[in-house]
């Protein structure tokens, strides 16, 4: 059913954002990271203590695609 839209004023959308005004059938944001962690990473908690002396993370990514991104033609 269409809508009718009253002024809209856009500051900022970000590069993982989707912003659409109208109709719409589906909207499908694709966003892709890698994340590298040492030892020690990602703890919550109260009151932790953690000891890693000298821990090092090494990475070797020699390859130049990970997954590569294939458009379906809005599908």
């Amino acid at each position: 059913m269409p809508a009718v839209v009253g002024a809209i004023k856009v500051i900022t959308v970000s590069s993982s954002s989707i912003f659409n005004v109208g109709d719409v059938y589906a909207m499908n944001p694709e966003s892709y990271v890698k994340t590298f962690a040492g030892g020690g990473s990602f703890n919550t908690g109260n009151g932790i203590y953690i000891d890693l002396n000298r821990s090092t993370t090494i990475v070797r990514d020699t390859d130049n695609i990970d997954q590569p991104i294939v458009d379906e033609g809005g599908i």
